[in-house]
C-alpha cells in the first residue's frame, strides 16, 4: 500500500497540533509500511518534519517569513499534482480542508476532521473565513472521514449530510519527553498551568474571573499561561479590571522541553475550554503526574474519563470550586494522579497509527 500525505498543513504550520498529529502518524505508519509512506509537500515551513528521520519528504523546507504562505500555496498547487501522479499512491490522506482534492485519479482520499468549532462558534472567526465551506466540500469528496473523537463525529453527522458508515473515530496519541533539570526554579511561587491559545471558546477569561473571585487562591498561587503569544491589550485590561496583580499572571513560551518542565512543576493543570475536538494537553499533564481540572463539555469527558476534576466552563464559580477542591484535598489529588497514569495508557501514536491503517485498508477493500 502506497500512502501519501498532502502539503496543506505543512505549508501552513511551522508548529501546531495538526501538523504534529500528521508527523506522528506518518512516522508510526512508516514503521508499519517501511518505504511506502511519503509526505508530498514541494515547499513547506513545518519544523516537525525535520525531526522525523523515518518520514520520506518529497519537498524542501523554506524559511517562514513574510509572504511564505502565499508562495507555498502557489507553488504547491502547481507542483503537487505532478509529484502525486508520478508517485501514484493508493491512498492520499489530506491534511486540511480544501475545495480542490489533492489525490490523483485512481487514488482513494481519506480526510481527518478535527472538530466543528468553526460551525459551532462562527463569531470567533472573521466573516471571510472559508473553513466551514471548504470542510463541507472536502468531507463530501472524501472516500472516508476520520474523526478524532466521538464528540466530533456526532457534531459532524449533526451538521453535515454524511453517511455514518463513511465516518470512523480514531483517537489521537500524545508524546512529550520528560523534562531535564529541576522541575521548578528555586523560590518560584506555586502555579496553576494553562496551555495553548486563549481567545474565544478557549475561555481563558473564564479562568481569570474564577481566579480573581478567590483572594485566597490568588494569594497562594500564580497562573502561568504557556504558549498562545503574549497577552494582548484586552487581556491586560481584563487582568487590571479584575484586580489581579500583574505579577500573578504571566505568559511564557518555549519548546516541548520547556512545556514539559511547566507540566512537571505545576500544582494543577486547568483546561476551561468550551469546546474541544479532542484535547491533548490534559493527557500531557497526566503523563507528568500533574492533576487536571477541566471542562465537562464536548470531547473532554471522553478523553479524561475519571482522571480529572470536571467543571461547568460557563460558571467561574464552578471553575473556582473545582480548583479549590483539588488543591485542598490531598486524597483527591493523589486519586487523580493515579487515575491519570492509567488513563494515558489508552492513548498512543502507535495505536492511532494502527487504527488509521485499518481505515486505509477499508477504503481499498
Amino acid at each position: 500500500m502506497r500512502i501519501a500525505y498532502d502539503y496543506q498543513i505543512f505549508s501552513l504550520q511551522r508548529y501546531g497540533g495538526i501538523s504534529r498529529y500528521f508527523c506522528e502518524l506518518a512516522d508510526n505508519i512508516s514503521r508499519l509500511q517501511e518505504d511506502n509512506v511519503s509526505v508530498v509537500s514541494p515547499l513547506y515551513v513545518n519544523a516537525y518534519l525535520e525531526a522525523k528521520d523515518n518520514i520520506r519528504v518529497i519537498g524542501r523546507k523554506i524559511p517562514a517569513v513574510r509572504y511564505t504562505h502565499y508562495l507555498c500555496q502557489r507553488m504547491n498547487g502547481l507542483l503537487s499534482p505532478l509529484l502525486m501522479r508520478r508517485l501514484r499512491p493508493d491512498v492520499v490522506h489530506e491534511t486540511y480542508y480544501s475545495a480542490r482534492g489533492t489525490a490523483p485519479a485512481g487514488s482513494k482520499t481519506v480526510l481527518t476532521v478535527y472538530d466543528m468549532i468553526h460551525e459551532r462558534f462562527p463569531g470567533d472567526f472573521p466573516a471571510e473565513d472559508r473553513t466551514s465551506r471548504q470542510k463541507a466540500i472536502a468531507v463530501r469528496r472524501a472516500d472516508h472521514v476520520i474523526c478524532i473523537s466521538g464528540q466530533t463525529r456526532n457534531d459532524l453527522l449533526e451538521r453535515l449530510d454524511v453517511d455514518p458508515g463513511k465516518v470512523t473515530v480514531v483517537h489521537l496519541g500524545f508524546s512529550l519527553a520528560a523534562p531535564k533539570g529541576d522541575r521548578v526554579r528555586q523560590g518560584e511561587r506555586p502555579y496553576l498551568l494553562y496551555v495553548g491559545n486563549r481567545a474565544g471558546y478557549k475561555n481563558f477569561n473564564g479562568l481569570l474571573h474564577a481566579y480573581a473571585a478567590n483572594r485566597e487562591l490568588m494569594a497562594a498561587y500564580d497562573i502561568v499561561a504557556f504558549g498562545g503569544g503574549q497577552f494582548n491589550m484586552q487581556e491586560r485590561e481584563l487582568i487590571n479590571r479584575l484586580g489581579i496583580p500583574g505579577t500573578r499572571v504571566r505568559q511564557v513560551s518555549g519548546d516541548d522541553a520547556v512545556l514539559a518542565k511547566h507540566y512537571a512543576g505545576a500544582a494543577l493543570f486547568v483546561y476551561p475550554s468550551l469546546y474541544e475536538g479532542f484535547g491533548i494537553p490534559p493527557l500531557e499533564s497526566m503523563s507528568f503526574d500533574c492533576p487536571v481540572a477541566c471542562s465537562n463539555s464536548s470531547s473532554l469527558p471522553e478523553v479524561v474519563g475519571q482522571a480529572a476534576e470536571l467543571f461547568d466552563p460557563g460558571s467561574p464559580e464552578a471553575i473556582g470550586s473545582s480548583i479549590e477542591r483539588v488543591l485542598n484535598n490531598a486524597e483527591l489529588r493523589q486519586s487523580l494522579i493515579e487515575n491519570g497514569r492509567n488513563r494515558i495508557k489508552l492513548f498512543s501514536w502507535e495505536r492511532c497509527a494502527q487504527q488509521t491503517m485499518n481505515v486505509y485498508q477499508k477504503v481499498l477493500s
